[in-house]
């Protein structure tokens, strides 16, 4: 196998989706009834990932009951509610959560981040999302979704806020000198004075800059909007890609993007989903696969299935092919990326509809790899040599157990393989990405500061 002259450890983020990522898994004796609302199951979760010394763990979210809840279990805590609590029985893993620029203010969202980065001393991490659907748009009071052009747009500029929030205070405003009775050096809180087109903010924010900086910012969009975005602003991509080809295509895409954007590549890290099913043989491993799309209700999953394709659900027959009046990628405005990678698979691998739900099942467009530890090990060694990744956003199909055995079998032999850390090095989540922390936009270093707010320090002497 030829390898990447530019061999490093690669990542890995635990995708953590309630009791696991396989619509069927809630049917398992071993799955807990209540588990997407159930901290203590989270906080096993959260350390069974940090004893394999994982990059970070992930929690998805959308402000809206997401599909039919006679399917799988719907009921999730607030994601970064649940950080919070989770940084409390950590210490070293990073903390992403998902949060919507469509259904969210800047001055909110960068406050509740900039506060889990406290909390976790420097874990946090924001999966910046825009948000498609109807049903999210009506539960803000829109009549439909906005365009995926303005949610772009939009999004752009809610990062743009939010970091000129997070950079209103320098790193050197807080003094706490008791003596002097100065605890802040005002010059050194600036307002941010906004005015764009989704917003106006004068700022600052009422919380000091974190460890980081800024949160380790994520995205995972795959639209050609989407990849834009990303090679602006994202430093970590959580993507979708069924096949090596594909996923090379897309990493060279998104790479070069980040060149013509005037970025370094290597400051934005490729992870692709994969969904391992693990056992001691591979028939093992396909057992446990074929018994969980066998658990799979058809008619709720050709329900999602049409809603995802914009079709009426009588126009999918479960033992026939997809039909060929399928609306476009043009046709549609929200998750285009996904819709494609959906009816290219059905198309390319001629699937019943039957067949394209049970592929779904486990990761919703992921890949799904079911095998042993070695040969989970060796796809991902596999895919990284290969340049289609720079690391991956492991999804287990069930939980805890795909987890546990993630972290005791395939991370000792990436491990041993020298491409996946044994330590710890660092203490936050962009020390573990190799990333910087952002300078500060607002404030050079020796800066003495123009047009402070309050009382100034030389007032206050």
């Amino acid at each position: 196998m030829t390898r990447r002259t530019d061999r490093k450890h690669l990542h890995l983020n635990a995708f953590l989706m309630s009791v696991g990522h396989h619509e069927a898994a809630w049917r398992l004796p071993e799955s807990p009834a209540s588990g997407g609302t159930d901290l203590a199951h989270y906080a096993n979760l959260a350390r069974i990932a940090e004893r394999g010394k994982l990059d970070s763990l992930f929690l998805a979210d959308s402000p809206v009951l997401m599909g039919d809840p006679g399917r799988r279990p719907g009921s999730k805590l607030e994601p970064t509610v649940l950080l919070t609590a989770l940084a409390g029985v950590t210490s070293r893993i990073g903390l992403i959560a998902t949060a919507s620029t469509s259904y969210n203010e800047p001055y909110n969202l960068a406050r509740r981040f900039a506060s889990v980065d406290h909390v976790s001393g420097g874990r946090a991490g924001w999966n910046i999302v825009t948000t498609a659907g109807a049903d999210a748009a009506r539960n803000f009071g829109l009549d439909d979704t906005p365009q995926h052009r303005d949610r772009y747009l939009r999004a752009a500029e809610f990062v743009d806020v939010a970091t000129k929030l997070w950079d209103s205070w320098a790193d050197d405003a807080v003094l706490g000198d008791k003596e002097l009775g100065v605890h802040a050096r005002a010059e050194r809180v600036r307002r941010i004075d906004h005015q764009g087109t989704y917003f106006r903010v004068d700022g600052p924010l009422n919380v000091q800059r974190s460890p980081q900086g800024y949160p380790l910012l994520v995205q995972a969009g795959s639209s050609e909007d989407g990849k834009d975005f990303a090679a602006r602003h994202a430093e970590a991509v959580f993507t979708a890609q069924q096949t090596l080809e594909e996923g090379i295509a897309f990493y060279q895409d998104v790479k070069q993007r980040a060149v013509a954007a005037g970025r370094d590549p290597d400051g934005i890290k490729i992870l692709p989903g994969i969904v391992p099913v693990i056992g001691d043989t591979e028939a093992e491993a396909r057992a446990l696969d074929d018994e969980l799309d066998r658990l799979i209700r058809p008619e709720y999953a050709k329900r999602q299935l049409a809603r995802t394709l914009r079709v009426d659900p009588d126009a999918l027959d479960l033992d026939r092919e997809l039909p060929g009046d399928i609306p476009t990628e043009d046709e549609i405005e929200g998750a285009k990326s996904r819709f494609t990678l959906i009816v290219d698979l059905a198309r390319r691998e001629r699937l019943t509809v039957r067949q394209l739900i049970g592929r779904l099942g486990g990761g919703r467009g992921h890949r799904t790899f079911a095998g042993t530890a070695e040969q989970v090990a060796g796809t991902i060694e596999h895919w990284y040599d290969a340049g289609a990744a720079d690391g991956f956003n492991i999804m287990p199909a069930v939980l805890p157990s795909g987890l546990e055995l993630f972290v005791d079998r395939v991370v000792p032999i990436l491990q041993e393989r020298g491409l996946f850390r044994t330590e710890y090095t660092g203490t936050t989540l962009r020390e573990h990405y190799g990333l910087p922390r952002p300078a500060n936009r607002l404030f050079e270093p020796a800066d003495s500061g123009e047009g402070h707010l309050g009382i100034a320090l030389a007032g206050a002497r």
